[in-house]
């Protein structure tokens, strides 16, 4: 589904991000990538949906070779991977369910499925009851549960967290990841950036482990090892 071919991103000033990275991830997958600050986990799932763009090799998804797509297509694929983040990124002025429907209106749909789509995602991620409400009412743990929800009411083939529980308490943290694993179950394929040792044993699925750029490790149910 998902395959980088010898990948290399180099920054200005000679940095080198990640450094020849050549690895695939099949369709259902949940893998977790570790390892220190700068190891280039970030850049690596950016290059993804093409946020950052490699110097040298190639990133395919399915048959297609993001950095060949035009603005169109690139579009199209985005709409293929949800994306959430350690800050929460919503639109404070709006509430909970015009959060998510600004989602399903971006890509297109009827009036009819956004009533129908935004209950049930809220009901995924356990906050139905807070659909009225404003970003600023909630918690951080439950600010996070509607940046999944917004992430996921498109039905993306693709979700990447890109330390997604970086400011959540460890209860909050536990609630996130347990979220993750349904949407996993559900069939969506999941690629999730932390330092959060627990969360990754926690979880027990293929953890990679980046230290310089560079994949170190590669454990199909692994555990947080550096």
């Amino acid at each position: 589904m998902i395959h980088y071919d010898k990948v290399t991103k180099v920054y200005n000033g000679g940095q080198h991000a990640v450094e020849d990275i050549n690895l695939s991830v099949e369709s259902g997958e949940f893998v977790s990538f570790v390892g220190h600050s700068g190891a280039g986990k970030t850049t690596l799932l950016k290059m993804l949906f093409a946020e950052v763009e490699p110097t040298e090799g190639a990133i395919y998804f399915g048959s297609r070779d993001v950095s060949t797509l035009s603005n169109k297509e690139l579009l199209q694929l985005r709409r293929k991977i949800g994306t959430i983040f350690q800050d929460f990124r919503l639109l404070p002025t709006k509430t909970i369910y015009e959060n998510i429907a600004f989602a399903l209106e971006v890509a297109g749909k009827s009036d009819d499925d956004i009533k129908a789509d935004v209950p049930h995602v809220l009901e995924l991620v356990g906050i139905l009851d807070k659909m009225w409400s404003f970003p600023g009412e909630l918690s951080g743990g439950e600010q996070q549960r509607v940046a999944i929800a917004r992430a996921i009411v498109n039905q993306p083939d693709v979700l990447i967290a890109d330390e997604p529980t970086g400011n959540l308490d460890p209860i909050n943290t536990h609630d996130v990841v347990e979220i993750l694993k349904k949407i996993n179950d559900l069939g969506t394929t999941v690629l999730l950036a932390t330092h959060n040792k627990s969360i990754v044993d926690f979880v027990g699925r293929r953890v990679v482990t980046m230290d310089q750029g560079r994949i170190v490790r590669d454990d199909k149910m692994g555990k947080y090892i550096l």
